[in-house]
C-alpha cells in the first residue's frame, strides 16, 4: 500500500511555507508524493476577495513542478459547489482502490476548525491528519477536541513558516518585494497578472 499526502488549500498564493511543510511531512512519513489541491470554492467564507481558481492553480503548478514527488491536482477548482476535504479524500480513496494510505496535510490553524468541518465525524475517520506548526509554539487548544478526533492528528513542528499569503498580498498591495517568500516562478506569475492589486490584470 503506497502513502500519499493530500495538501489542501486556498494557495492565494502558494508560498516556501508551504512548500517546507510538504517536504518535511512527506519525508517523515514516507510518503510516495505529495498531491497540492487548491480548493474551488471554499467551503468557509473568506474575508477577502479570493483570486480566480485559475490562476491559484497555475501558481501552485508554477511552485511545485521543480520537485518530482509534489503534483498539483485540478480535482476541486473541476468540481461544481463547496471544496469539502471529505469528497476530496474519497475521490482519492477510489482513485486508488482502497490502496493507498492517506495523510491529510494541513496547518495547525486549519485544525483548529475542524469541529465546522463538513461531514466531520466521518472525515476523521478516513485519513491521518498532520497539523504543522512553528517549533516551540503548541497548537493552543488541541487538547479540547474531542478523543477520536486527536487519535488521527500528528502534530509535526516544521521551521520556517511563518510566511502567510496574507502577508504576501499585503506587501504587493504595498509595492513592497516578495522575493524569498514565495518561488521566483510564482513571483513572476504574480506580478505579470498583476495579481492582489487593486485592478488585477484578467
Amino acid at each position: 500500500m503506497i502513502k500519499i499526502g493530500l495538501m489542501g488549500g486556498t494557495f492565494d498564493p502558494i508560498h516556501f511555507g508551504h512548500l517546507v511543510i510538504a517536504e518535511e511531512v512527506r519525508i517523515r512519513y514516507g510518503l510516495e508524493k505529495v498531491v497540492f489541491i487548491p480548493c474551488g470554492t471554499p467551503a468557509h467564507k473568506k474575508d477577502y476577495a479570493v483570486t480566480p481558481s485559475e490562476h491559484r492553480y497555475l501558481m501552485t503548478v508554477l511552485a511545485t513542478v521543480s520537485n518530482p514527488s509534489f503534483e498539483t491536482s485540478r480535482m476541486e477548482i473541476d468540481r461544481t459547489g463547496p471544496s469539502f476535504a471529505i469528497d476530496t479524500i474519497r475521490e482519492f480513496r477510489t482513485r486508488y482502490d482502497g490502496e493507498a494510505e492517506i495523510v491529510f496535510i494541513t496547518g495547525a490553524d486549519a485544525i483548529m476548525e475542524i469541529l465546522t468541518w463538513h461531514k466531520k465525524d466521518a472525515l476523521v475517520r478516513m485519513c491521518r491528519f498532520v497539523a504543522a506548526t512553528r517549533p516551540g509554539y503548541p497548537i493552543e487548544g488541541l487538547s479540547k477536541l474531542p478523543a477520536e478526533y486527536l487519535k488521527q492528528i500528528d502534530v509535526v513542528e516544521v521551521p520556517g513558516i511563518e510566511i502567510s499569503s496574507t502577508d504576501i498580498r499585503a506587501r504587493v498591495r504595498d509595492d513592497l518585494p516578495i522575493r524569498y517568500l514565495t518561488p521566483p516562478e510564482t513571483e513572476a506569475y504574480i506580478l505579470k497578472h498583476a495579481l492582489y492589486r487593486e485592478t488585477p490584470n484578467p
